[in-house]
C-alpha cells in the first residue's frame, strides 16, 4: 500500500527546502521503504512525499527520531481516496483560540493562576473534567455578566489559520462544527467569527446579571464530544473516516480518536503519546495541508 508523509513548516522560521526534505527522505529510504513521488502543496511550506514499503508507524517512529530539534511538523497517513475530510469538528479553547475562555474570566477576580494550575492539570487528564469544571465555575460566583463580553472583546484570539481552515473547507463543501468544553457565551461568537455551521459548549448560570457559580447540566465532557462527531456524521450522512478532529486536551482524546484523521494541536502531553498526528511547530492551516490543499485552494 502507498502512504503519504506531509511535511510542514513556518516558513518564517525554517523554509521547507532540500536539507530538510533529504534528511526526511533518507530516514525512511534507509529503512527500506520506497519513494515514490513528491509534490509541494505550497513551496517552503508544505510538502507531500509518497511511499511505500514501510508501515506508517514505523514511518513516524523513525522521523521523529531524525527530525528531533528541527522545527518541521509531519503527519503519515494511507493514500486510500479518504484524504480530504467532508467534516471537522473541533474543540475551541487552546485549539481555534489562543486562549482558556475560563482563565481569562478568572483573571478579572484576580484567581487567574488559580484556576489556569486547575485548567491545566483537567487538560493533562490528572483531574475528573466534570469536577474541575464545577470547581473553577465556582470560584466565579459574583462577577458581573458584562464581564464576560469585555473577556471576549479584549482577551480573546483566533489561533492563526482558524479562519483559513474552516472557510476552506467549507468552501469546498464540508462541513465545519465547534464542540467545547467552555462555554456558549464564547462559542457562539467563536463559530460565528470563524464560519462554523454549528457550536455546542456548556452554559453559565446567570442569576440577576451575575454568575451564579453553577454550569447549568448536564456538562458537556469528553463523551459528549464524542457524541456530537458520532452524530454530525450520522446527520451528514458519511462515516468516521470522513472527519478530521481537533483538540489539545484530554477530554478531546474520544473524538480524535474516532475520527478518519485526529489531530493533538499543540496538545498536551498525555495527548501527545496517545495521537499518531501532532502539530506543535506550525498552525491551524497544517490541517488542510494534512488534507492535501494546495496553496491557490487555501482562502485567505
Amino acid at each position: 500500500m502507498q502512504y503519504i508523509l506531509t511535511l510542514i513548516t513556518n516558513p518564517s522560521v525554517l523554509p521547507l527546502d532540500e536539507t530538510v526534505i533529504n534528511k526526511a527522505i533518507m530516514a525512511i529510504e534507509r529503512k527500506k521503504a520506497h519513494v515514490d513521488n513528491l509534490s509541494f502543496l505550497t513551496p517552503n511550506t508544505a510538502m507531500d512525499i509518497f511511499f511505500s514499503e514501510m508501515e506508517p508507524e514505523k514511518a513516524i517512529e523513525i522521523l521523529t527520531l531524525k527530525l528531533e530539534g528541527i522545527p518541521v511538523d509531519f503527519v503519515v497517513q494511507a493514500n486510500n481516496g479518504k484524504r480530504r475530510k467532508k467534516l471537522l469538528i473541533s474543540d475551541m479553547d487552546s485549539t481555534i483560540i489562543n486562549q482558556e475562555c475560563i482563565d481569562e474570566i478568572a483573571d478579572k477576580l484576580g484567581l487567574k493562576a488559580k484556576v489556569s494550575e486547575i485548567t491545566e492539570r483537567a487538560m493533562n487528564g490528572e483531574l475528573d473534567f466534570k469536577e474541575a469544571l464545577r470547581e473553577r465555575v465556582g470560584l466565579l460566583a459574583g462577577l458581573p455578566e458584562s464581564a464576560l463580553n469585555d473577556v471576549y472583546e479584549n482577551n480573546i484570539t483566533l489561533m492563526s489559520g482558524a479562519k483559513e481552515l474552516v472557510q476552506t473547507m467549507t468552501k469546498h463543501g464540508a462541513s465545519a462544527i465547534l464542540v467545547s468544553g467552555g462555554f456558549t457565551f464564547f462559542t457562539e461568537k467563536v463559530a460565528h467569527s470563524c464560519g462554523f455551521d454549528g457550536q455546542s459548549a456548556n452554559v453559565l448560570e446567570i442569576n440577576h446579571g451575575k454568575l451564579s457559580g453553577k454550569v447549568i447540566e448536564p456538562i458537556l465532557d469528553k463523551e459528549a464530544k464524542l457524541e456530537a462527531l458520532i452524530e454530525a456524521a450520522k446527520t451528514i450522512g458519511i462515516t468516521n473516516d470522513d472527519v478530521i478532529a481537533v483538540g489539545d486536551g484530554a477530554n478531546d482524546l474520544p473524538m480524535i480518536k474516532a475520527a478518519g484523521m485526529g489531530v493533538a494541536y499543540h496538545a498536551k502531553p498525555t495527548v501527545q503519546q496517545q495521537v499518531m498526528a501532532k502539530i506543535n511547530h506550525t498552525d491551524l492551516t497544517s490541517l488542510l495541508y494534512i488534507q492535501g490543499y494546495k496553496e491557490a485552494e487555501i482562502v485567505s
